[in-house]
Order: C-alpha cells, then structure tokens, then sequence
C-alpha cells in the first residue's frame, strides 16, 4: 500500500509557478491572497504532510556539511526519527545535497527520499539533525518503493505533492499521482521557459501523462477572482 497522492499547486493562468513573476492583484485586493488561498485549500485535505524536490526545499536547509563520528552498520536502513506528532515535510534528494542543520521545515519534521549511494557520513548528519530517512533504490529515483515505506514506517496516508515542475512530472510518469488539485491565480507571467506544473524531462514524443485521464470532481470561485479546480486521475479508458 502507498499513500494518496494529491498534487497540489498554485498557478498563473498561463501555468507558472514563479509567484514574484505573476502580475500583481488588482487594486482592493489582498496583497497576500496567493498564499493564503493556497494554504486555506491544502488544509481541506487533511494530509500527513507535503512532499517536494531538492530545490523547492532548499529555503529550509540552513546547515553546512560536517564531519561525524560514524559507527559502522546500522545506517543502512530505515530511520524514523523523532517525529513528535508533527506533520511530514519530504524531500525527494537522491544525492543528499542538503543539509538541513534542523529537524523541521516550516515546523513539520523533515523526512529525505535518497539513493542507496549516500555516504554514511552523510546519514550519520541527518540522524545528528534529528531528520528522518528512507530509501528509493540504489539511484533514489524509486518513487513506489518510498511511498510504500512512507506507508508503512510513518504511517502517511495523504500527502501533498507540492512541486516544482520536475518532481511533480516524475510522479506524473510514474502515476503515483491520484489527485490534481491546481489554485489558479488571475495573474500572468507570460516568459517562455518558465517552470510550469508538470516538467518532465523525456525523449522526443514520450508522453508522461499517458494512459491517465481527469475527471472534474469540483470547481470553485474563491476571493480575490482566485479559482479552485480539482480532478481524480484515473486510468483513460483505452489503457
């Protein structure tokens, strides 16, 4: 068993995500309704936590890399930290280039997805930190096999897949993802090559989405012009 997957963004109308790019509210407006009108959806879905990639969490690692004492065996596996009933905050980083120098982003306890090829050096830094770990195969590109063990060693059953674009396509080609929940902001960026929702990077006319279809389940027009669109992903019918 896995966890459900909703993918929850906010967007532009033209599906960027860099909000300091987006044009402004229009005047009346509260200047701080992006986050706020996000946040305010996320938590309709009750979920255990949010799941990025090693970029978008890279606000929260304040710490530098350092040298620990390391007793040989025992690393290798699992490690469920302290989690002191607090929400999960994950981060899909197969090398372990972050250092978090905490146990917490946002106060949610940190949990990192890695490859097998990290050094003990570094999981002996994470347990120092205090943070959680798990396993995704021997590249930390095994996404079904981490959400398994989120299932199973932390006992997630929603989690909000929150971006950006690369890790939220990885989960799109690999159709993990159940939910697609998009806050769309009446503003515009309008540069091409800008990151958008989903930025899968494959070959010549593969196609991430495909065998996948959406079905509406609900529309809602929210403050501030903002517009809520949520959709179940499930199998197309000719897959």
């Amino acid at each position: 068993m896995r966890p459900k997957i909703i993918c929850h963004m906010v967007s532009s109308i033209d599906g960027r995500l860099l909000v300091d790019r987006w044009t402004p509210p229009p005047s009346g407006v509260d200047s701080n309704i992006i986050h706020k009108t996000y946040d305010w959806v996320a938590a309709r879905f009750g979920a255990d936590g949010w799941i990025v990639g090693r970029k978008s969490m890279e606000g929260y690692a304040k710490g530098t890399a350092r040298k620990l004492d390391v007793i040989p065996g025992g690393l290798r596996s699992t490690h469920v930290a302290d989690r002191q009933g607090r929400d999960l905050a994950v981060a899909v980083d197969p090398h372990g280039r972050l250092h978090y120098g905490r146990d917490d982003a946002g106060g949610d306890h940190i949990v990192a997805i890695l490859g097998e090829k990290v050094s003990d050096e570094y999981l002996a830094e994470l347990r120092d930190d205090g943070v959680s770990y798990l396993f995704a195969g021997q590249d930390g590109h095994d996404l079904h096999r981490a959400m398994e063990t989120l299932a199973e060693s932390f006992g997630v059953e929603t989690l909000l897949l929150e971006g950006g674009g690369t890790i939220n396509g990885a989960f799109l080609k690999a159709a993990l993802i159940d939910e697609i929940s998009v806050v769309m902001y009446p503003g515009i960026d309008g540069l091409a090559g800008v990151p958008s929702i989903f930025e899968y990077s494959g070959e010549d006319g593969e196609k991430p989405a495909a065998g996948q279809s959406l079905r509406h389940l609900t529309t809602e027009t929210l403050e501030g012009g903002m517009v809520w669109l949520h959709y179940r992903v499930e199998p197309s019918p000719s897959s």
